[in-house]
């Protein structure tokens, strides 16, 4: 009793430790989405704002310069337009003044005059820079006279446009286009030109100033000054005609479009864009006036190529005070996000780390909680295992003895035995003291064969169905525990299904490897345990395989069924798992080691229990059992059966009696008949091999529950029972030893 109080106690301990273990509070696991998103934004941020901000100020900078630029040209073209009205109306000054010095003279007249209208000329026009020369013509087109020359030279402009359209009345041309002075330097001039008119306004000639254009493009090169190569000042007549510009153009230029449809239209100012083509060139922002009344414009275009390239310049500038930041922002934030990722790797592999050292951890806590709970367990289960044994001797003795009116009472009492052997199977198993008996398994004809006793453990309310895969490997396990496994989650299930369900039985060859998760390597059989019943929440899922637990009302579960199955599957070499879904049914997988062995043949149908009777002729059996109720069943059992037996309370006392029979002429014992736990130095295998270590083998049969001396007591060559044993074996293997006795000495035989 002590020693089940200090069980329990460590038991206790484990279990609160693992419990105080759990509560312990696990540290916050860092968002690293949230920081990655955090991060992301911030580099987009950081890319995005400083782009729309530069973009907005180059878009901004680039319509003030359009602006600008704009307004420039409107201003040039003012100062334009008002220098060509001071100098046309000069011209026209200049004319008057020279029609009325010649007016009611004829050709001949002035021609003899010339000399004199030579020096009025020259007196009237010399002053001017602009003017080149001032020259009279006669109605026929004949110079008549000149300021520039005396005398005027044989010359008629009686084809030339000026003078036709003059005549004719035409006021564009009261402004030629531009021409070349032959007769002197080559110097490039455009004519203003007067119509002469007689007394009865008939036309009697022209009066014509030529001016120079050279003195145009020197004052339009003033005008722009700095602006040189971005603006164009030109002087133009209504039709087009290019009279002066700046920068010189030598050959006539073909005017905007836009600007040759407003001259067209009589347009008297304005400003046109013109975009870039291949007929026109650059765009050009043009601005346009009339000069008063003349059929003259003045034009300044601003090109749009300028604009861009001193717009490129300064976006370039701000783009580097800009973006020379951002870069270094960029990679540091580009730098934070690696760094997030190197650090996640880290925590991942710390998690793994810590999981790994939490899982080792708790499975050492749980090996030593059932370690101290299997102590306990086994204890308890070898007590009771010796009250049952008492139970069922005393039973069989009653049996025996053929007593009146009691076979329901001994079928209830058979019955009890039956459910306690059951119940201590499972302590035994779940502790992990259970005897494993491994074999090789067919597994399709092994649950064919375990059909029937499935479908009475699940009931008639649930149906089964077992599918089984083709070409399963065999199996190497313990039959006998294998069934209670699957008899244990039947009974579950059945629990789980009160208004019936389906009950499925899979299985499927498997290869498992590290990558898939699962802590065994190697090839396995699945053995897959479906139900469609209720299900379990989390937390009960959670301590499912726990021993002793069950939700289960008081008096309908042990706790012991399902962690019997993980302790079967587990001591196979194997593995279980559970996974389960609140409506939705459980599901348990028995992963099962595959066996290369050939399986056995299916075992011939039991018998149905027969009791011994008494036979002649029986052994001398040395019967070694410290508890006195289980040794005075078992010895009245004995001598019922015919046996003559001698009892001994530990296994120091019977290795003195069969080694001092040594000096005998003849062994007092046939058997030897032994418990393996016993107090004293030695135990039951100590005795077993003390008794194969005579001259004589003396032969043994061990009983016991652990299975751990089951297997050393195996190793030792002798028979083996666990309790509580079966009295028709015991007796089996009894008249065994006794033909095998009388087949090593038949004379023997013969007097026995």
């Amino acid at each position: 009793m002590k020693r089940h109080r200090l069980d329990e106690a460590e038991a206790n301990r484990g279990t609160a430790a693992w419990q105080d273990d759990a509560a312990l509070p696990a540290g916050p696991e860092p968002d690293f989405a949230v920081r990655r998103v955090t991060l992301i934004a911030l580099l987009a941020a950081a890319i995005v704002l400083p782009c729309v901000y530069a973009a907005t100020m180059a878009y901004s900078d680039f319509r003030a310069r359009v602006a600008s630029a704009t307004d420039a040209t409107v201003r040039t073209v003012r100062i334009a337009e008002e220098h060509a009205l001071k100098v046309f109306d000069l011209n026209e000054t200049l004319d008057a003044r020279v029609s009325d010095l010649v007016r009611g003279l004829d050709n001949e007249r002035i021609r003899a005059g010339e000399a004199d209208i030579h020096d009025k000329l020259v007196q009237i026009g010399g002053g001017y820079p602009q003017v080149a020369s001032v020259s009279i013509f006669g109605p026929e087109g004949t110079l008549l006279a000149n300021s520039r020359y005396y005398p005027a030279p044989h010359a008629s402009i009686a084809g030339r446009d000026d003078f036709v359209g003059i005549r004719g009345g035409r006021i564009l041309e009261h402004v030629s286009k531009v021409m070349i002075w032959h007769a002197g330097s080559g110097e490039a001039v455009f004519n203003t030109g007067m119509a002469r008119r007689k007394a009865d306004a008939s036309f009697a000639g022209l009066v014509s100033v030529a001016l120079k254009r050279s003195y145009f493009e020197s004052f339009y090169r003033e005008v722009l000054g700095s602006g040189r190569g971005a603006m164009t000042i030109a002087l133009l007549r209504a039709d087009g005609a290019v009279l002066a510009s700046y920068p010189p153009q030598p050959d006539q230029p073909e005017l905007p479009h836009a600007l040759a449809s407003a001259l067209d239209t009589g347009s008297r100012f304005g400003v046109l864009t013109t975009h870039p083509s291949h007929e026109e060139g650059n765009g050009e922002i043009v601005a346009y006036r009339r000069v008063g009344s003349y059929p003259v414009y003045v034009s300044c275009a601003y090109s749009e190529a300028a604009i861009w390239a001193d717009w490129y310049k300064r976006a370039a500038i701000f783009a580097a005070s800009i973006f020379t930041p951002s870069i270094v922002l960029w990679l540091v934030l580009a730098l934070s996000l690696r760094r997030l990722s190197a650090e996640e790797q880290a925590w991942t592999r710390w998690q793994a780390e810590a999981s790994m050292r939490r899982s080792i951890e708790s499975a050492y806590r749980q090996a030593r909680k059932m370690e101290a709970l299997g102590n306990l367990v086994g204890s308890v289960a070898h007590d009771f295992n010796n009250l049952l044994t008492i139970v069922a001797t005393n039973a069989q003795i009653v049996r025996l003895r053929g007593a009146a009116n009691l076979d329901r009472e001994i079928n209830a009492i058979e019955r009890a035995l039956k459910s306690g052997q059951s119940l201590t199977r499972q302590l035994l198993g779940v502790a992990r003291k259970q005897p494993l008996r491994s074999e090789t398994i067919d597994l399709a004809r092994w649950l064919s064969a375990s059909r029937e006793l499935l479908k009475a453990s699940l009931g008639a309310k649930v149906s089964l169905v077992v599918d089984i895969g083709h070409d399963i490997w065999p199996i190497e396990v313990d039959g006998a525990e294998l069934e209670l496994a699957l008899i244990n989650v039947a009974v579950n299930a059945r629990d789980a299904m009160p208004n019936g369900g389906h009950f499925t039985v899979r299985s499927s060859n498997m290869k498992l490897e590290r990558e898939s998760g699962f802590a065994l390597t190697g090839e396995f059989v699945q053995i897959s345990l479906e139900d469609t019943g209720s299900g379990m929440p989390h937390d009960v899922l959670a301590h499912a395989f726990e021993p002793l637990f069950t939700t289960k009302p008081k008096g309908m579960g042990t706790g012991l069924g399902l962690p019997q199955v993980f302790a079967f599957c587990e001591r196979s070499g194997g593995l279980a798992t559970i996974d389960s879904l609140l409506g939705a049914g459980t599901s348990v997988r028995l992963y099962l080691p595959r066996s290369h062995g050939t399986p056995a043949a299916a075992p011939a149908a039991k018998p149905q229990d027969a009791y011994p009777s008494a036979v002649t002729g029986g052994l001398r059996v040395l019967l070694v059992e410290d508890n006195d109720e289980v040794a005075a069943g078992t010895e009245a059992l004995l001598r019922m059966m015919g046996h003559d037996v001698t009892c001994s309370f530990n296994a120091d006392a019977a290795v003195h009696m069969i080694g001092g029979a040594q000096s005998l002429s003849e062994a007092p014992f046939d058997v030897v008949i032994s418990d393996i736990h016993m107090p004293g130095a030695m135990n039951g295998i100590d005795l077993a091999e003390a008794a194969q270590a005579l001259a004589v083998p003396l032969p043994v049969i061990l009983i016991t529950g652990y299975a751990q001396e089951l297997d050393r007591a195996r190793n030792a060559n002798v028979r083996v029972l666990s309790k509580p044993f079966d009295i028709a074996l015991l007796e089996s293997m009894l008249q065994t030893i006794r033909r095998e006795r009388e087949q090593r000495t038949p004379t023997a035989g013969k007097a026995t």
